[in-house]
């Protein structure tokens, strides 16, 4: 089976991210993971791209941390583009369009949460709505979108069993597609968790097409160096 990390922070983008191009590569390789998505906090979450930059020059600057791990991970790992985008409560992971589609569509910021899912959905991208029942000091709600995503993250490394026995409960009573990731910040995480496949993934929009047609499966593991 080939392994894939679906949910990835940088720390060259994501603000609350430790982990660099460097340690990430070492420490997938070392897992014996096939590849993975850089899905750092998009433009409206905890990012580090300045907010006074162009809108295409803020994409730009989003998409190094993608960039630089692609580089890094050079005939070791397949490296795709993702994102996460955080939105009153709800934090949706989509797969399956690159940095020029977003440079090319500034109007997505101001949407809402479902206006949001629904517009990328209709453009093709896979829209999984992450970690929905997250319990957190920076979190004033949980906004729950089961009727505008095409699928829940049901296995979260870094969440309580609660919140992802929660999150299966939800994929299941609405028909939704489920997939796994890590939720990874730093090199000094131990559980991590994926979605694996019987044959390699070609491109982000490989892992969309096949995510929607149910194939693919979770597993966790863990890291026996930390």
């Amino acid at each position: 089976m080939y392994r894939y990390e679906t949910h990835l922070h940088t720390s060259l983008v994501s603000a609350c991210s430790r982990f660099t191009p460097e340690e990430i590569v070492e420490k997938y390789v070392r897992l014996g993971y096939r590849g993975l998505f850089v899905t750092d906090h998009f433009l409206n979450g905890n990012t580090s791209v300045p907010k006074e930059l162009s809108w295409e020059e803020r994409v730009a600057r989003y998409a190094e941390g993608y960039h630089a791990v692609k580089r890094a991970a050079e005939g070791a790992l397949d490296v795709f583009f993702g994102i996460e985008s955080s939105n009153q409560g709800a934090d949706i992971l989509a797969y399956g369009l690159d940095e020029k589609w977003y440079a090319a569509h500034p109007e997505i910021i101001g949407l809402s949460p479902r206006d949001f899912c629904l517009r990328l959905r209709k453009e093709g991208a896979l829209v999984v709505q992450a970690h929905p029942y997250r319990e957190a000091f920076y979190l004033d709600r949980m906004t729950l979108l089961p009727f505008a995503v095409d699928g829940v993250e049901t296995v979260n490394a870094c969440e309580k069993e609660r919140s992802n026995e929660l999150a299966k409960t939800l994929a299941c009573a609405y028909g939704l597609v489920v997939s796994g990731g890590s939720d990874i910040h730093g090199r000094e995480q131990q559980k991590l968790a994926g979605m694996e496949f019987e044959t390699p993934l070609a491109s982000s929009e490989d892992y969309a097409a096949r995510v929607l047609r149910g194939e693919g499966n979770l597993f966790t593991i863990t890291d026996p160096s930390v």
